[in-house]
């Protein structure tokens, strides 16, 4: 069985600090024939649930508690049986959003076992307290969420997050990583390791 990884783009509305903003967002399905994670679970369950298929979710693990990347899912987990997943950091967020808690924690170096392979958890704080990124080294892929983009480090402008804080994740955690090493982003297009580590300063002159 081999494992793939899948994109679906869902679009709605991000909200915070008062503005609300049309959006699209990335939701990844990771997974084999016969079992998959959903990564974020962003403003509509149908899509997502058309990736999944008849695969057993193993998890829905969420890269952070923007609310444009956990509406949907109590709603995706109460139709999968699938335990939502979100580092506790971001409970403020989560809270602002849902009644309900998480089902579990996430916390750096956490792994799920996907279709005989790992996702290791990077606590990547910086956009949000809580915010990681999913690295799956057997593909050399590494889901970054709102964390990295291409081009750049996500938004520090708001509420709850750190221009600082987020470079010194991105730095210590994702750069360090094979230049090879394909980046899936929250929204938007595909990037590499190797494509943003040489700009570096460059963001940190642009953001100060």
């Amino acid at each position: 069985m081999t494992l793939r990884v899948e994109r679906v783009v869902t679009s709605g509305t991000f909200s915070l600090d008062g503005g609300t903003w049309e959006v699209d967002n990335n939701v990844w399905v990771v997974g084999d024939e016969t079992e998959c994670v959903v990564i974020d679970a962003a403003h509509d369950v149908t899509p997502i649930l058309a990736a999944v298929g008849d695969r057993d979710v193993v998890a829905i693990l969420l890269t952070h508690a923007h609310d444009d990347h956990i509406r949907v899912a109590p709603e995706l987990a109460e139709t999968t049986e699938a335990e939502v997943w979100l580092h506790p950091d971001d409970r403020v967020l989560w809270d602002a959003v849902h009644d309900q808690a998480p089902d579990g924690e996430l916390a750096d170096g956490q792994r799920f076992a996907v279709g005989g392979e790992e996702l290791e958890v990077l606590h990547t704080p910086g956009h949000s307290p809580g915010a990681v990124c999913f690295h799956l080294p057997a593909l050399r892929r590494v889901f970054t969420g709102d964390t990295l983009f291409q081009g750049g480090p996500g938004a520090t402008g708001r509420s709850y997050s750190d221009f600082g804080t987020i470079i010194d994740s991105i730095t210590d955690r994702l750069l360090v990583l094979p230049p090879e090493t394909v980046v899936h982003t929250g929204h938007g297009d595909d990037t590499s390791i190797g494509a943003e580590a040489p700009h570096r300063q460059e963001w940190i002159d642009r953001g100060h």
